[in-house]
Parts: structure tokens; sequence; C-alpha cells
């Protein structure tokens, strides 16, 4: 199965969900990650490259000063001119951005899917289209993947063929954090104890609550780990106990979060996090540290409701949640993390989302058949 996907994240940004899933369909067929445009001097191109995880990855390179049409047509153009040298006429279209739409609506495809990670229409900056493209987008997928159960919840009825892929970790790549005895230089100047956070900081942060704690206990040292985007970093709170220290590869995470006493989850509760299920929930758990979140509905269903993670909303309760896990029994806890995990990968993730994609593929076929089948000479 050969794949082109359509996605509003960097491939290189940030490495999350598409990359998880992506990389390992590169495994077994070719997968085309197509980035939204870049502006340059020059004519339209689409500038491609390899990554190493066999992923190619295809930026839209535009003149300055193309008007919204024009753009659309460049992208039309090159996407098909790509399809058509790569032999490539029969892969899936794997979208993860309903924007992609106008520039893609007419390309035939074995399958559409609409892996549907977050709920884009909520996000600061979302265009004012993106809601109307996502339900034309409904009417031609053939199989529609959510990132959690509450996205699920919201969109089970728009399609018949829907189903819920929440957050999945590679659990030895995190666990290694477990067995890491040394420190990265920018944490060895850091007290203890350390709470940490790893991912993009952007509106989805609850900057009040992280003034609160860390006003609250000027001994603890609160330690974010990931780029901004969105927002302006001046903005963000500052105090000695604050730290933020930039984007970090994924290869370099479980090194940080082995530093880190008690991991945490300080998102807002707003339309940007209303139904977010972050990838670094059962991340933590495999790296062996103790959780505190707010009332992230995909993360009280199930981590809070078992016991995985402790869920608070104010700096008061934060603070005491946070005391908590300091003071917990850290082997019941690798335990019951352990067990959960063992239900939970993106490798298992992925073969389940193939065989779905197998079967739209299979049925797509077969209706097509069966109109040949019926058509009047």
């Amino acid at each position: 199965m050969h794949i082109v996907c359509l996605s509003h994240l960097r491939w290189d940004f940030v490495f999350q969900r598409p990359q998880h899933l992506l990389s390992r369909a590169a495994r077994d067929g070719r997968v085309f990650y197509v980035e939204e445009p870049i502006s340059h001097d020059g004519p339209a191109r689409l500038q491609i490259s390899r990554r190493d995880s066999g992923v190619h990855v295809a930026v839209p390179m535009l003149p300055h000063g193309s008007t919204a049409d024009e753009q659309v047509e460049a992208q039309r153009r090159l996407i098909a001119g790509m399809m058509r040298e790569q032999a490539l006429t029969d892969a899936v279209l794997w979208y993860y951005t309903p924007m992609a739409l106008p520039f893609t609506n007419t390309l035939a495809a074995q399958a559409v899917v609409y892996d549907c990670m977050d709920e884009l229409s909520a996000f600061a900056g979302a265009p004012q289209r993106l809601r109307d493209l996502e339900e034309e987008l409904f009417g031609r997928v053939d199989v529609v993947f959510t990132g959690g159960q509450s996205l699920y919840e919201a969109k089970r009825t728009r399609h018949a063929n829907v189903h819920a892929f929440p957050s999945s970790v590679d659990v030895a790549h995190f666990a290694t954090a477990r067995t890491y005895t040394g420190e990265p230089p920018d944490h060895q100047s850091i007290g203890r104890p350390r709470i940490g956070f790893f991912g993009v900081i952007d509106e989805r942060m609850d900057y009040d609550l992280l003034r609160g704690v860390a006003a609250a206990r000027p001994s603890w040292h609160l330690v974010l780990v990931g780029p901004t985007a969105k927002i302006d970093p001046a903005t963000l709170p500052r105090a000695a106990n604050i730290h933020y220290l930039g984007a970090k590869s994924y290869a370099e995470l479980p090194q940080y979060i082995s530093c880190w006493d008690v991991a945490m989850l300080p998102f807002a509760r707003n339309e940007a996090t209303r139904f977010i299920s972050p990838t670094k929930t059962p991340e933590y758990l495999a790296a062996g540290r103790p959780v505190v979140s707010t009332s992230i509905r995909d993360v009280v269903r199930p981590y809070g409701q078992q016991g995985l993670a402790r869920i608070a909303d104010t700096p008061e309760d934060f603070v005491a949640a946070i005391e908590a896990a300091l003071e917990e029994d850290a082997n019941d806890r690798l335990v019951a993390a352990d067990a959960f995990l063992t239900h939970t990968s993106w490798d298992g993730t992925w073969t389940r989302m193939r065989q779905l994609v197998d079967r739209a593929i299979e049925c797509k076929a077969g209706t097509v058949q069966l109109r040949t089948a019926n058509a009047k000479p």
C-alpha cells in the first residue's frame, strides 16, 4: 500500500502521531508526506527529500505574491504531477487537514482516509472555511480515524465508518528513561524536585496554573521542553524556578524525562483542548514517571479513572497532586503502568489501521466492479 499524505504539520517539527504511523507505513510501501507550501523566489516546484524512516517529504515551493487561487492551482498541478511521475496513481490519500481538499479533490485513489487527530477548527488562527471543508471531506473519505475517544464521540455520526485510535506509545523507546543514569547539560544546574513537561508550548497551555504552582512552591523546578508556536514567547510566565529548555529531538526525550521527579500535563481547559488526546500521557508512563494532569477528558478517561494519573485543575490542587505523586510507592505505580501499557503500541495501532484501510480498499473495489458489471452497454 502506497500513501500520499496531506498534512498541516511539518514532518521535522515535532515527532508525533503522523510520524509514528507513517514511518511504520513506509516499511511496506512508499509514503509521500505533503506539507503546507512555502513561498520562495522562483517558479512553483515540489521539493522532495527522503528521511531515514523511508518517508518522502514533499514541500510545495510557491512564488512570492501568489494569490489564493494561484496557490490552489499550483498545488493541484504539482501533486498530480508527483503522483504520475512516482507511479502513485493507485495510492491511498491520507488526510490530516481538510484544507488540502481544494487541490486534491479530483485525484483518483485506492481509498481516501481522514486521520482526524485534532479538532483543528478550535485552534488559534483556524481558517473560517475549515468546518465546511471538513464536511466536504467526510463526504469523500472511505474511513475515518480519530485521535481519541472524545473526538470519536464528536465525529461518529458524520460518517458511517469512524474508528477511535487514541494516542499510543513506543514503550521500548521511553522505557530507557528508567535506566538512564546521566543528565543532559542543560539539566545539571536545575535543582530538585523537578516537575517536567515536553511538547509544543502554545495556546493549549494553562499559564496561570504554571505561575500559581511556581509561586506556591519556589523550591520546586518546573521544566518545559519543546518549541513555542502561535504565541509570543515574551508572554510566557517567568520565574527563577521555571525553565524553558527549547525543542529536543524524539531520541533525546527519554534522557530528559529520566531527570524528572513528576511529569505534568498543564493544559488549559478551552476549545483547543476539548478533544485532545495527549500522546505524552502513555509516554510518561512508559518512562516510569508519575503523572499529574488537568482534567482533559481523554486523560481522565482512562488514565485518571484507572489511577494512572492524578487530576487537578487549580494551582492549589495541582500542588497537592504533585506532593502526593512525590510520596507514592513507585513500585506499585510501575506495576500498574506496565500492565496498562501491554495493551497499547504504535505497532499495534498501525496494524489495526492498516486492516481497516485494506478493508476499505476491498469494499471500494467491489463497489466499482459491481457498478461496472451492472452498467448498461
